[in-house]
């Protein structure tokens, strides 16, 4: 009994397991041909960071420590289960001191870790084929998957699989689209690599948050077995989501929903300014940048089922796709007023971050940060 009830609240093994077992099969290509796509990559995110650097004129000397990890659907998985489990370790060992004292803790000790394994993996397969790359900030060095030197790391991953369905998908110039990733990602690298306080104020945000959580256990694995029905075709059809609440959205005191708002802000404004520099430098050296874009901002918004749609509001990811518009919008806005250099001035502190409000209303950060420090 003593083993059982210090069972951890997620079995993460199991949810490797099951989404690796339930993992769509990439595109047909060869092997040499795979070996052709991995290596392209790897030449591309190379020279994006020259690009990138040169277009947001941001200095960084600590990308090269920064490792970039061509992956398959299954390697993005470990990857990512090895960062959830570093970032929402202090929120776990919450709840699984509430569970401890309360009745039936034991139970849920030998039983809901297996479940919430076995409906994360379901979650985590689905996304699996949907992310083109991504800059994991928080992520953890493993024996598969080194990370960067420097204290908390981080790591650029691409998933090749991913990359080469969509860009058959829109029927896109293969190269330059691989290319056209890469900058998008290379520019996340960039943000965190030369601004050191990035990082650290981030995950200060997150903890504040989840350190303010007051979930009963149980409310978790309904709201992660509400995704999973979603995506098993579970739910009764015509039956509507109540509320329309996604996983994220556990939040329950004003505190919280500041912090949310602040991070909100945050990730509008990398987001955003990734999708900038993926623009501006683009024409320079993506000849097909403009056929890329509209096609590929078509697919983004209409999404690609009924299934597809309801999966992006319940797992929030609508909400991202608002940060790609409201953070690009955002970014241009301030550049045309001040240019890049004026723009540059969001990285100096916390402080001079955008709030939410100011996302959506650019001209009032470049009053607050400008005007002030001109006066």
């Amino acid at each position: 009994m003593t083993s059982i009830g210090g069972a951890e609240m997620v079995d993460w093994n199991l949810a490797v397991a099951t989404a690796t077992r339930l993992v769509r099969p990439g595109p047909d290509v060869s092997r040499d041909e795979a070996r052709a796509v991995v290596a392209e990559l790897r030449r591309h995110a190379k020279a994006s960071e020259e690009h990138v650097r040169g277009f947001t004129r941001m200095a960084t000397e600590e990308s090269h420590d920064t490792p970039v990890l061509v992956v398959d659907r299954p390697g993005w998985v470990r990857a990512n289960v090895a960062g959830f489990r570093e970032i929402l370790k202090p929120l776990l060992d919450k709840m699984q001191e509430r569970r401890g004292s309360t009745p039936g803790g034991v139970v849920l000790g030998a039983v809901g870790g297996k479940v919430t394994g076995v409906e994360l993996g379901m979650l985590l397969s689905f996304l699996s084929s949907r992310v083109l790359g991504q800059y994991e900030t928080f992520a953890p060095a493993t024996r598969d998957l080194p990370a960067g030197g420097a204290p908390g790391g981080g790591r650029l991953l691409l998933v090749a699989p991913n990359i080469v369905h969509v860009e058959r998908e829109l029927d896109v110039e293969p190269h330059d689209f691989r290319l056209w990733v890469c900058l998008h990602e290379e520019t996340h690298r960039t943000q965190f690599t030369a601004v050191p306080w990035l990082r650290d104020h981030l995950e200060g945000e997150i903890q504040s948050f989840l350190g303010e959580t007051e979930v009963d256990p149980m409310t978790v694995l309904e709201r992660v077995r509400d995704a999973a029905q979603s995506l098993a075709g579970g739910r009764p059809e015509g039956e509507e989501d109540e509320g329309g609440r996604s996983l994220v959205e556990i939040v329950q005191t004003p505190a919280q929903r500041e912090i949310l708002g602040r991070l909100t802000a945050v990730m509008s404004l990398l987001e955003g300014h990734a999708d900038f520099v993926m623009d501006g430098v683009g024409p320079q050296v993506v000849p097909t940048v403009a056929e890329i874009r509209e096609k590929f901002q078509q697919r983004r918004a209409k999404g690609a089922s009924r299934l597809d749609l309801a999966l992006r509001k319940l797992l929030g990811l609508d909400a991202k796709l608002r940060q790609y518009r409201d953070g690009e919008r955002f970014v241009r806005a301030v550049v045309d007023q001040v240019g890049v250099d004026g723009f540059n001035r969001v990285w100096t502190s916390p402080n001079t971050l955008p709030t939410k409000a100011e996302i959506a209303k650019p001209a009032d950060w470049v009053a607050r940060v400008h005007r002030k420090a001109e006066s």
